[in-house]
């Protein structure tokens, strides 16, 4: 379904840029090249789509590669095109520019040359910022009530995605950053893994991710991902030294508790009430559920601090526009009552490398318990 839904939003669009630059750019000895080519380029997109999931072949496989980027060209070059008819439209009121040399060979040739410089370079830009791995780092003071420490540092890590097509180096450098930061807790926010394990790279990042050691241990929870490529029941949360804690509390060196969610996809997951239930109320709570959909209820049940991803931050805009009309909080930091609320953008994406919203980061908070 949902590949669906990007799948029309992708070729709606689409139409609109196909007839706008066929009638704006393009002379009629050459209307039909310029079909077969857009046509043959546009269409890669869609026809991947239907494989996701699926073993492919060579040819597929780098048709599906080349569709990730293919994807956000068009989505700025669409954008593009509305600003430029936009322009057009104001000139055509206020006659600037003369309507005769919007109609030449060079207005034609510049014209065209500048949407598709744009919409490549935003490209360019969106992929570099997507394999920039970024540290966010904040500080905040919680209760300390009965807790026999007084700091705790925590990393946490949402939406890897990981599955075979990832890149191991990529992986390694997530982990190197996480080993050079040292925190005392390590999380896994959901959407660790959707790959199944006959994906050959899991096993790698299983090594990988095996690696990091905090002193009070590394714990996760599943996304909707894991859902969808069947991880509920898989060795790789156990191989890679993930303690999953879905619908859980586990008190740590009592000194915390520490409050997983299953994720919403879960139809069976238990609610606030009845999960907060079995907290030690003597000690700070820290809660992690994949989704920030229930942020400003947390205070109520006593949470000092929460931790949620799923959102990308949108990841292209306008997306994190819409999104920002479904989730309390998008992206970053925010204090809902006694609640402090952290939501990362995620340090990969749901589909196309390209992330010109947001940054691939790693999320540090330095934890002080304060007595009052």
């Amino acid at each position: 379904m949902f590949h669906t839904i990007i799948t029309l939003a992708y070729i709606i669009p689409n139409i609109y840029v196909f007839v706008r630059l066929g009638k704006l750019f393009i002379n009629k000895g050459y209307k039909l090249y310029y079909a077969l080519i857009y046509l043959l380029i546009a269409l890669i997109y869609p026809i991947t789509s239907l494989f996701t999931g699926r073993e492919v072949g060579i040819v597929f496989g780098n048709m599906s590669m080349i569709s990730g980027y293919i994807l956000p060209f068009y989505l700025y070059l669409f954008l593009s095109l509305l600003l430029f008819d936009i322009l057009l439209l104001i000139n055509r009121l206020a006659r600037i520019v003369p309507t005769n040399k919007l109609k030449t060979t060079i207005f034609n040739v510049a014209g065209l040359s500048a949407l598709l410089v744009i919409s490549i370079i935003v490209v360019i830009a969106g992929s570099h910022n997507f394999n920039t791995i970024q540290v966010t780092e904040y500080q905040v003071n919680i209760p300390r009530k009965s807790a026999k420490i007084d700091h705790l540092r925590i990393c946490f890590v949402a939406d890897i995605h990981l599955k075979n097509g990832v890149n191991v180096h990529y992986v390694e450098q997530v982990t190197a950053q996480i080993l050079k930061i040292n925190p005392d807790l390590m999380i896994f926010g959901g959407d660790i893994v959707e790959g199944t394990r006959e994906d050959a790279s899991l096993q790698k990042f299983e090594e990988i991710l095996g690696e990091i050691h905090p002193r009070y241990g590394v714990f996760a929870i599943f996304g909707n991902h894991e859902f969808y490529g069947r991880q509920g029941k898989g060795p790789f949360f156990e191989n890679a030294g993930m303690r999953l804690i879905n619908d859980q509390v586990v008190v740590i060196d009592s000194s915390f508790n520490l409050v997983g969610r299953f994720d919403s996809q879960y139809r069976e997951r238990k609610s606030l009430e009845e999960l907060m239930g079995s907290v030690k109320v003597s000690l700070p709570v820290i809660l992690i559920d994949h989704r920030p959909t229930e942020l400003e209820q947390f205070s109520k049940f006593g949470v000092d601090i929460s931790f949620s991803g799923h959102t990308h931050d949108g990841q292209l805009f306008p997306l994190n526009l819409i999104l920002r009309n479904m989730y309390p909080l998008v992206w970053g930091y925010k204090k809902f009552s006694n609640t402090h609320c952290f939501v990362t953008s995620g340090i990969r994406l749901w589909g196309p490398p390209v992330r010109t919203v947001g940054k691939s980061e790693i999320v540090v908070v330095d934890v002080k318990f304060i007595l009052r």
